[in-house]
């Protein structure tokens, strides 16, 4: 099924209509977004020598693979809005009434702690 294919529509009732049954598994135990616009902004800072974005310094930090099969998933994903000037910003999804501001001096082991990556679970 190609990626955004729309589904034929079919007259409610009649063979053929369905609720979403289709799915795809991932082994991923939680799903941490970090704002691209911000790293964007950013230019890095993160990782040992500060030339990294947030999100591939802390896969590195964890030593997470991409994709549904790691497990865990950190996602950049577009504007969250907030701007905060000199950080970004990174919701857990498991904890997604509290959005973090994260400084490019932020200790990654604090923060997959925080974000409930701990460096052991992976």
């Amino acid at each position: 099924m190609k990626c955004c294919a729309r589904p034929k529509s079919v007259a409610p009732g009649s063979r053929g209509a369905q609720t979403i049954k289709d799915h795809v598994r991932s082994n991923w135990q939680n799903a941490v977004l970090v704002c691209r616009k911000c790293s964007k902004k950013l230019d890095g800072g993160f990782g040992p020598r500060g030339d990294e974005r947030l999100v591939k310094a802390l896969r590195r930090h964890l030593s997470l693979k991409k994709g549904r099969k790691a497990t865990a998933g950190i996602i950049e994903v577009a504007c969250l809005g907030v701007c905060p000037k000199g950080a970004v910003t990174v919701v857990n999804g498991a904890a997604s009434r509290d959005w973090l501001l994260v400084r490019p001096d932020a200790d990654l082991d604090e923060l997959a702690t925080i974000l409930g990556l701990a460096a052991g679970d992976h």
